[in-house]
């Protein structure tokens, strides 16, 4: 049986009944006390907020993690963000607008979608197509007709906009929530094999260096894939292609994953995809994740934006004490405080940024172990040292300056099989794509540090054992995809 649980940032913002369900605050449901793993769970997420790394995005964060079914999902609340993201979801839905809205006066409309429940029965068949595709707890629609009627807007509406009229109908929503299946939003397939891979060449950190990406397009036509390098002002030209490949630092908040929403949306095979992207950016969903799931990492505390965690902490993490911003990539955003005053300092400076953040347990190696993992088996094993007189593997100076230790790559069956086995545990949590997974190994044990969702693919160093073979492999996991949905449509 299912349990249902309303998160609030404050009792206030709900004062009705809650009838087979439990009302908890942020704070309490993000502390995690009982709340686990719990097959069954259900979460509505009614936080004042749910913009990007806000009390109410990590809300949504944890439950994911947490194996908990939320409403709304982090990428509807992405989604949900920027027309640019959710309008390739809407475009079929303009249709019988018109028929709906003949009798309307004026040339604009607009309802609001309680769980799916729509007050207004005229706009009830659209609410519930749109509810499917944006599982949100309230969600107001927008329609505007220039010279037709369309979907002008989509917005979630939060619980300081809420009148009594909101309340009720969200009331008689969650009634008739609680009694369904979940069920998640659908997609389409494509069947061709056309691969745009996503670069930025003045990147001087990105996933794959020039020579990488001759070697993909070199072997793609031994392959009889045609592939195209694009960069971020293509995203018109995307459809064009039947799969997309990201070879860029991705992040939620930039094009990169709106290229992947796009992508995705149009049917086409994409890694990185969007889920493995929202699972794998943010480090404090990756840790609840690994916690739940009991995956072994530097011991790890969460830190949220108030003064007594700071000395929660001192009872709990001896310095050093290594502090993380969610979404930092390349060691960018990961600073190691040495003492009480740094300590402060410097999470002062990251709260700015991020309602919550990192403490973990200091865990000095002399290298990192980095396995490459695609669809759920491993493809390659590096050792990353660290940089010169610098605790971690890239050392980032001023003016965009950055210094990189060595690196040594094995065959796969040359690594330690316990490193190899614990880098799969932690990437089959994510998903079935392309990850690589950083681990540390000393006397005490094997650590999970991170899940990387584009892994480097570097021409000389990831590349070092397979040669063409690892991009033979990755490209053949593109064709197989492709050829699975063919067959699929067929």
């Amino acid at each position: 049986m299912s349990r249902h649980i309303v998160v609030v940032e404050n009792t206030a913002d709900w004062n009705g009944d809650l009838p087979g369900a439990t009302l908890v605050t942020a704070r309490e449901y993000l502390a995690g006390t009982n709340f686990g793993a719990a097959r069954g769970t259900r979460v509505i997420n009614l936080c004042r907020s749910y913009r990007y790394l806000s009390t109410g995005y990590y809300c949504s964060l944890l439950a994911e993690a947490r194996g908990h079914r939320v409403i709304p999902s982090v990428r509807t609340q992405l989604d949900l963000s920027r027309k640019s993201i959710y309008e390739p979801d809407i475009g079929d839905l303009h249709e019988n607008l018109a028929r709906r809205l003949r009798e309307h006066d004026g040339d604009q409309a607009s309802f609001r979608v309680y769980l799916g429940h729509c007050p207004e029965t005229a706009y009830a068949e659209l609410a519930r197509r749109l509810f499917e595709r944006f599982p949100c707890p309230v969600l107001e629609v927008e329609l505007r007709r220039q010279p037709h009627w369309h979907i002008s807007r989509l917005r979630a509406r939060l619980p300081g906009d809420f009148d009594e009229a909101d309340r009720a109908a969200l009331g008689q929503g969650l009634d008739a929530w609680m009694a369904r299946r979940w069920r998640n939003p659908r997609t389409r397939n494509v069947a061709r094999y056309d691969l745009a891979i996503l670069h930025n060449p003045a990147d001087k950190l990105a996933p794959s260096n020039p020579r990488a990406l001759k070697h993909f397009v070199r072997v793609g036509k031994k392959l009889g894939i045609d592939i195209d390098l694009i960069g971020r002002t293509d995203f018109g030209r995307l459809p064009e292609y039947d799969a997309l490949f990201i070879r860029e630092t991705t992040a939620i908040n930039d094009h990169t994953f709106r290229f992947a929403k796009r992508a995705e949306s149009e049917g086409m095979v994409v890694i990185d995809d969007p889920v493995s992207i929202l699972r794998c950016t943010n480090k404090v969903y990756l840790a609840e994740l690994l916690r739940t799931n009991n995956v072994a990492t530097p011991r790890t505390l969460i830190l949220p934006r108030d003064k007594s965690s700071l000395g929660a902490l001192a009872g709990e993490l001896q310095f050093p004490v290594v502090l993380k911003i969610p979404d930092g990539a390349f060691s960018l955003g990961v600073y190691k405080a040495r003492d009480a005053d740094e300590l402060r300092d410097i999470s002062a400076r990251l709260h700015r940024q991020s309602d919550l953040i990192l403490a973990q347990e200091y865990v000095y190696t002399e290298y990192d172990w980095r396995i490459g993992i695609l669809n759920r088996q491993p493809v390659f094993a590096c050792q990353y040292f660290m940089s010169r007189n610098h605790w971690q593997v890239v050392k980032h100076g001023d003016g965009g300056k950055y210094a990189e230790g060595d690196s040594r790559t094995l065959a796969v069956e040359d690594a330690p099989e316990a490193v190899v086995h614990t880098a799969l545990r932690a990437a089959n949590l994510i998903g079935d794509g392309l990850y690589g997974v950083d681990l540390k190994q000393n006397e005490r044990g094997i650590y999970v540090i991170e899940v990387n969702d584009n892994p480097n693919l570097d021409a000389g160093t990831e590349d070092e054992v397979l040669g063409d073979e690892l991009y033979r492999r990755i490209l053949q996991e593109f064709t197989r995809r492709l050829d699975r949905n063919k067959w699929r449509r067929t």
